[in-house]
């Protein structure tokens, strides 16, 4: 699952960007710096943002993305379960998505553990769901267990109209084979898309209205930890809660999220109006420390907080927490690639309304769409590939997910030729997804998809990319891009600018570190007038920029 960087350790290219940092902090001229390690050359804003890490206007803070705040190790829960014991049967023929089922159920009921598929091919006639905390599906590695899907989720679940109208099916970017959900929540959305009430997806419930104040919450500034509420009470340490923070009728929290300023002052908002349904913005956070009034979280505040976007702490759906999925590789039966945006949901691996939760080792093939994070937070993709005929979106982030990790992730060349009136995404963030990280990728097709719905503050960094796929979106969801998207160390094969060189594109944002590119196929044009303020460094070079890779350094600092 390697990116081709095996010569160089990450310890010492972090150990070039401390370096770098320590520099930077002393106030020591730039011709001092010299990052220990691989020779590379060290950008103005690297040395900025080590002073201003939670603040800085074009890079995000993300070294607290991920499971447990970016945690190397995912903890190793006793085996209480083989699915075997439970009428499982490798041999591609016996449906055993039951017998998985039963297993997983028989962990929950134990409160977690590990759930073992051994080596053989699975066939699974349904879907697999994983809805209890605190349980693992593992299998003996992703080259020796298959999960073999012969239906999908039309098939299994139904017809899942879009809630924004006309025919598109919902099953192009929601739902997977394997899902991770909270079972009340699962049981919530199914039963909504089978009564053709097409539910929001998120962690508020069907209708947005399954929530509760627990207390409101004074000024504060982006890049905070600790805050002050008016009623502590009902809070406490560990406590998952949701940052509520609604829109003013000038949208000036979306202007906000696209970095202020003239540009987002003049942007015409009020016909923008899926991107509105996305608001108000509702961050998950889990509670550190309560003192009094005072209240510290276990991430730095996303955004400001202000009066006039009505700022508390909510309540929300009940959370999964703490599963995972390792191990294992799902392969949907092959079928031709659905016309776009009518896929019938041969999809992969899922998270939804998830918080620390992960896959480890996971290949999906031959699917619609591979893996999503739809309303989900805090979680970690890691050693994740998507193989097969071609798929619509190899990833997607969308529904207000923030503060997730892919890393060591690949996207192979498709195995088939595209058929006729399909289109290939590739890396995908939608709908206020903010925090989220990309890293150490290799992608042999698709693009870097800011798929409108004003994403904000993600961050992709050291990836190769084939730059041939095209971005999405409905013109009713607004720009591509809110501020502070930052693409670090991007080696782009093809030559193609289009969505990775966004110096033009995005306000208040970053390209570090990018090799020369031009543009042709799709040419966007930037949503805000005026000065972007968005920054180019260290352009036409190729894997020279230290630290190279831009969450490992902040994940040190």
């Amino acid at each position: 699952m390697g990116t081709g960087h095996a010569d160089i350790s990450r310890r010492g290219l972090i150990g070039g960007a401390i370096a770098v940092a320590a520099v930077a902090g002393t106030g020591t001229p730039a011709t001092a710096v010299a990052p220990s390690g691989p020779k590379g050359e060290v950008p103005a804003l690297w040395r900025e943002f080590v002073r201003t890490r939670f603040t800085h206007p074009q890079i995000p803070f993300v070294g607290r993305a991920g499971y447990r705040s970016g945690a190397v190790r995912f903890p190793r829960h006793p085996v209480v379960a083989d699915v075997t014991a439970y009428g499982a049967v490798a041999d591609g023929v016996t449906d055993c998505a039951p017998a998985i089922n039963r297993a997983i159920a028989a962990a929950g009921r134990a409160g977690g553990g590990t759930v073992l598929v051994p080596p053989g091919t699975f066939r699974i006639d349904g879907l697999v769901r994983i809805g209890y905390d605190n349980v693992v599906l593992r299998g003996a590695g992703s080259d020796r267990t298959t999960l073999y899907a012969t239906k999908n989720l039309t098939e299994l679940i139904g017809v899942y109209g879009s809630r924004y109208g006309g025919d598109k099916s919902s099953w192009s970017w929601a739902g997977g084979l394997v899902w991770l959900a909270p079972t009340e929540r699962w049981d919530s959305l199914v039963e909504a898309v089978r009564a053709k009430a097409w539910p929001f997806e998120g962690w508020t419930g069907n209708r947005r209205d399954e929530w509760e104040t627990l207390t409101t919450v004074a000024p504060a500034r982006q890049g905070s930890r600790t805050v002050t509420v008016a009623d502590a009470r009902r809070l406490r340490p560990g406590r998952l809660v949701l940052l509520r923070l609604a829109d003013d009728p000038g949208h000036t929290l979306l202007e906000h999220m696209a970095g202020g300023g003239p540009g987002a002052e003049a942007y015409f908002w009020d016909d923008k109006t899926k991107l509105t349904s996305y608001v108000p913005y509702e961050w998950p956070v889990r509670i550190a420390r309560v003192a009094g009034r005072k209240v510290t979280f276990e991430r730095p505040l996303p955004l400001d907080v202000r009066p006039e976007w009505d700022p508390r702490l909510t309540t929300h759906v009940p959370a999964l927490t703490g599963a995972g999925v390792e191990g294992l590789t799902l392969q949907a039966v092959e079928t031709p690639q659905g016309p776009h945006l009518l896929d019938k949901g041969y999809n992969g691996v899922v998270f939804q309304c998830a918080y620390d939760c992960w896959a480890d080792d996971v290949v999906v093939r031959h699917v619609d769409n591979g893996f999503g994070l739809v309303a989900a937070s805090s979680c970690t993709l890691r050693r994740t590939r998507v193989a097969g005929r071609g798929s619509h979106h190899p990833y997607f982030c969308r529904e207000g997910s923030h503060d997730n990790l892919i890393e060591d992730f690949t996207v192979e060349q498709r195995t088939v030729p595209a058929p006729p009136n399909t289109q290939l995404h590739g890396i995908n963030v939608e709908g206020l997804s903010s925090y989220n990280v990309w890293s150490r990728g290799e992608m042999q097709m698709g693009t870097f998809d800011s798929h409108r719905g004003l994403p904000f503050a993600n961050v992709r960094t050291d990836i190769t990319v084939n730059n041939n796929g095209r971005h999405g979106g409905d013109a009713s969801a607004g720009p591509l891009f809110g501020a502070r998207f930052t693409h670090w160390n991007v080696r782009v094969t093809n030559g193609r600018a289009g969505l990775v060189k966004i110096d033009g594109l995005a306000p208040w944002s970053a390209t570090v570190g990018l090799n020369e590119v031009g543009e042709f196929d799709q040419i966007d044009v930037p949503d805000f007038t005026g000065d972007l303020h968005s920054r180019l460094e260290l352009y036409g070079t190729a894997d020279v920029v230290r630290p190279r890779n831009l969450y490992e350094a902040q994940r040190e600092l």
